[in-house]
């Protein structure tokens, strides 16, 4: 049942138990919502042991100077991705094995009795996905599928993963530490050997298929995702700082509608000026008290 999952508090910041008060204005919140309209980000995963890149103290920014990938860099130089590749190549079985939490599992529970409308998210875990969600939207894609920049053709990164281990059947590296990606942290040394193979179509590049830092979502996914919004009476935000405006946009969208908005974070957002309700509460602690 939701209630028995163990959290995993390795990357969540700090923060207070919930306060009833603010449990039941959130109660009343969902209650009076009927077709409500929920964003999730990074923050509704780290209770499943992914790190952020934000939060305070135990976000990538806070504990590294490691910065994600950038769209361009990936595209035009091949060390860039060799060096990705073998990073994500350390890192995809422990990342892939990550299981969803409380949050996610109340949030397929509210899908199922027709409460949750419709659900983007930031997130490229696929921790939704083995939630059970179906009306869901994932904003940046998702790190467990792969497609070819030059002819489109996808295949599983599990598939993938099967083509590093038989290019590299001597290659050995030990991780230090987890990025939120997946990947892992890898020496120069390490990676100067790797081999990444290319498309079995075309020969093109391979690239996961979730949005880079410094590239844009697709136009037909946002027009998608603002109808869905317009269909909805209400919005939540759960585990998301909003910094990053392909999500916050819709919170811009919700706010001109004049819709309530909700938000579920623990620190700082920018929708706290303009949000009906804002809760500092870990997703997987408070969202399961509500009915």
């Amino acid at each position: 049942s939701v209630s028995r999952i163990s959290p995993n508090l390795a990357f969540v910041p700090e923060c207070l138990p919930p306060d009833p008060v603010q449990v039941e204005e959130l109660q009343c919140f969902v209650s009076n919502s009927k077709r409500l309209f929920v964003v999730t980000g990074a923050g509704i995963s780290t209770e499943s042991g992914i790190p952020d890149y934000r939060s305070e103290g135990v976000g990538l920014y806070a504990r590294t100077d490691r910065r994600p990938m950038q769209h361009a860099e990936f595209v035009r130089s091949a060390s860039a991705r060799q060096r990705y590749w073998a990073r994500n190549f350390v890192g995809w079985p422990q990342f892939s094995s990550h299981q969803p939490n409380a949050a996610h599992l109340v949030l397929k529970d509210w899908e199922k009795r027709g409460k949750l409308h419709w659900l983007v998210t930031q997130n490229v875990d696929a921790l939704h996905t083995k939630a059970g969600h179906q009306r869901m939207t994932e904003l940046h894609g998702c790190s467990h599928r792969v497609f070819c920049l030059a002819c489109g053709d996808q295949l599983l990164r599990s598939e993938l993963q099967e083509h590093f281990e038989a290019l590299n059947p001597t290659w050995k590296a030990e991780a230090f530490g987890v990025a939120p990606d997946g990947d892992v942290f890898l020496t120069d040394d390490q990676v100067r050997t790797f081999q990444v193979p290319a498309c079995r179509k075309c020969g093109g590049i391979l690239k996961p298929d979730v949005t880079f830092f410094g590239d844009s979502v697709n136009r037909e996914k946002v027009d998608f995702v603002h109808q869905r919004l317009a269909e909805s009476d209400s919005m939540l935000v759960a585990g998301s700082s909003m910094q990053v405006y392909s999500g916050y946009r819709f919170a811009l969208a919700a706010r001109e509608k004049q819709l309530p908005i909700a938000v579920l974070n623990i620190g700082p957002t920018r929708l706290d000026h303009f949000a009906s309700l804002k809760l500092n509460s870990r997703c997987g602690e408070l969202l399961p008290l509500i009915v």
